[in-house]
């Protein structure tokens, strides 16, 4: 049994420089562009930012913060109401789908947090709301290092009333 466990243990370490070839170190990208988020109650507006990195050829990893820009109004009853997106956060698993070198298409999956204000008739709420997010887009780089980028996000919120928000995005993209 032990000289079963030394011959392997002699073959992963035969194995572990060829595996390090095929192993491909991150490329790191950053996005900065405008978000729509068409709701029920109210379109707002927002400059959001990403940083990922991408792991491997078909998967990777980013982060995203929005800063709401752009409010909206609507009556209730009468009462007019103003809605604002304060900000989001959120963290997403990516997959990518390369169709040439230039052009390339993903998927992706995460968790986020969103805070919005509302105010009628001098009064004014806070609510945060947490959401499992899902969507897709596409890629398209100039060159090497610049390209823009369309998306397409669903935030399902998972409070009891906090409904579905869709987010179509459109960002510079530059890569590291």
């Amino acid at each position: 049994m032990r000289n079963i466990l030394l011959t392997t243990a002699a073959l992963a370490l035969l194995a572990a420089p060829a595996m390090a070839q095929s192993v491909q170190s991150p490329t790191y990208y950053g996005t900065l562009g405008y978000s729509q988020l068409d709701a029920s109650d109210g379109d707002l507006g927002a400059i959001t930012g990403r940083a990922g990195a991408r792991l491997h050829p078909n998967f990777g990893a980013e982060g995203e913060v929005s800063v709401g820009v752009r409010d909206d109004e609507f009556d209730f009853g009468g009462v007019p109401v103003k809605i604002e997106h304060e900000y989001d956060v959120a963290a997403y698993a990516v997959g990518y789908l390369p169709v040439t070198e230039q052009f390339e298409l993903f998927g992706r999956v995460g968790y986020g947090t969103t805070q919005i204000k509302a105010s009628a008739a001098g009064v004014s709420d806070t609510e945060d709301g947490e959401s499992v997010n899902y969507g897709a887009g596409a890629n398209y780089f100039f060159d090497a290092q610049n390209g823009v980028r369309g998306d397409w996000t669903r935030r399902d919120f998972t409070d009891d009333n906090g409904g579905e928000v869709d987010v179509y995005s459109v960002n510079y993209v530059r890569r590291f």
